[in-house]
């Protein structure tokens, strides 16, 4: 039996598999638990291995490719269009089997331990930050319904003991209990996101790659960890334009019959990445007298004639463009070279 491919459906529990010989006829039919799965592909002789870029296809990834197999992440909007008939498991494996064949198709590069490692401290301060907010929106509220207006930000939010026996003191002590145990949760958050701060702080020092990205306006230790993180060295584009456009910073297109039709922009890729390059667009902006100056007539011209928004994307996308090139030739930013191509 030659087996050309195989497509595994990735669950929790269990894995289906589907195995395609040359001429695309299934050839294989499992369904597996982990360990047998395990098993299955270190006494499996050398072949390719799809499956789609969800939950555990990195370690699965890796495991693959230890024991000598070709891997092929792909992307799970990719994949739909080959399914046949009704869903079921083998169904999804085996148009995963058949995607992965396809000469076009596009793949998802397999991450390393380590770029999963950061990807985990960026999500849990992530999860952090929302309870954080959620923490605060929920202290507003609470004052709202006894009368009391709570001004917004973190520099009252970190005094609201004080704020409360200034403001409200009227305010039934029982309630006035209930918001000071939703303070201390709301500091014990900010320690934790402090925390995560300074794990991502630590490992940059440490990071060749994320030094040469600081050296970018707009680029901080946020941002440049993540970089790290989800685009790795930034092989799998060929430019920096494809980056921009994975990272949805483009004019998303819907165009026919010879006529072009821009729409806003597309927002695919990586939210939170594309959310931190906009950040990071906004802070060159906040002081364009200084951080916004490297990029010379280009970013005044572009200020003077267009909304700030539309500034805002459009300087993102620059931004991602400098990543790529940083990544690929692994040198710091040039201003002098900004500015030569800007003009």
């Amino acid at each position: 039996m030659s087996i050309q491919v195989i497509g595994i459906d990735l669950g929790k529990s269990n894995f289906h598999l589907v195995g395609h010989d040359h001429k695309g006829q299934a050839v294989l039919r499992k369904k597996l638990s982990r360990q047998q799965l395990v098993q299955f592909v270190q006494n499996t002789p050398v072949s390719t291995i799809a499956f789609e870029a969800c939950g555990g296809a990195h370690w699965l990834g890796r495991l693959c490719m230890s024991n000598g197999h070709t891997v092929k992440l792909l992307p799970p909007q990719y994949v739909k269009p080959y399914v046949k008939g009704n869903k079921n498991d083998f169904i999804d494996a085996d148009a995963i089997a058949e995607a992965a064949t396809r000469p076009s198709m596009r793949y998802v590069p397999v991450k390393s331990e380590e770029a999963q490692l950061l990807s985990a401290i960026h999500r849990i301060r992530h999860g952090y930050i929302k309870d954080r907010t959620a923490c605060m929106s929920r202290i507003g509220a609470l004052l709202l319904e006894f009368g009391v207006s709570f001004p917004q930000g973190h520099s009252v939010m970190k005094t609201l003991p004080a704020w409360l026996a200034i403001h409200a003191r009227h305010l039934p002590i029982l309630i006035q209990n209930e918001l000071l145990g939703l303070h201390q949760h709301y500091q014990a958050l900010m320690l934790k996101v402090a925390e995560q701060d300074s794990k991502l702080k630590r490992y940059l020092a440490q990071n060749e790659d994320a030094q040469l990205l600081k050296s970018i306006p707009g680029i901080g230790d946020i941002t440049a960890s993540q970089c790290i993180a989800e685009l790795g060295n930034g092989s799998q584009f060929h430019n920096g334009r494809n980056l921009a456009a994975w990272l949805g910073l483009v004019p998303h297109q819907h165009s026919t019959g010879g006529k072009t039709r821009l729409l806003g922009i597309s927002k695919r890729g990586n939210k939170h990445l594309r959310t931190l390059f906009i950040h990071g667009a906004r802070a060159i902006l906040s002081r364009p007298e200084k951080t916004g100056a490297v990029f010379g007539s280009w970013l005044t011209q572009l200020r003077a004639s267009k909304p700030f928004n539309v500034v805002c994307v459009a300087l993102a996308n620059k931004l991602a463009r400098m990543v790529w090139a940083v990544l690929k030739y692994r040198q710091g930013f040039n201003a002098a070279k900004l500015q030569s191509g800007c003009a």
